[in-house]
């Protein structure tokens, strides 16, 4: 294989990875679902957004497998898929946190 044609391909994934990333509605569920696993009802309280558009951020998330989710009873729950998105969000955190 082309090292080139395969790089170029991760560097797409990347890409795409952070632009799933890049929304400050996804982040904040990045970080609630960093603490445990929610449904979707929970995040949509929490943040204090309907319920339909928290589920098209999901939707985001987890066509990129940044999030999984698991059914429990009739109550689906999303989880961190993706141990990047931790990574990503704790180095963003500490980089504003040194920042001030």
């Amino acid at each position: 294989m082309n090292i080139e044609v395969d790089k170029e391909e991760t560097l797409v994934d990347i890409a795409e990875f952070l632009k799933a990333l890049g929304h400050p509605v996804r982040l904040k569920i990045v970080e609630l679902l960093i603490e445990h696993k929610q449904c979707v009802k929970n995040l949509g309280d929490v943040l204090g957004i309907p319920q339909p558009n928290i589920s098209q951020h999901l939707a985001i998330l987890r066509s990129k497998g940044i999030v999984g989710w698991k059914r429990e009873g009739s109550i689906i729950c999303y989880y961190i898929k993706d141990k990047r998105a931790i990574e990503v969000y704790n180095l963003l955190f500490k980089e504003v946190q040194d920042g001030k």
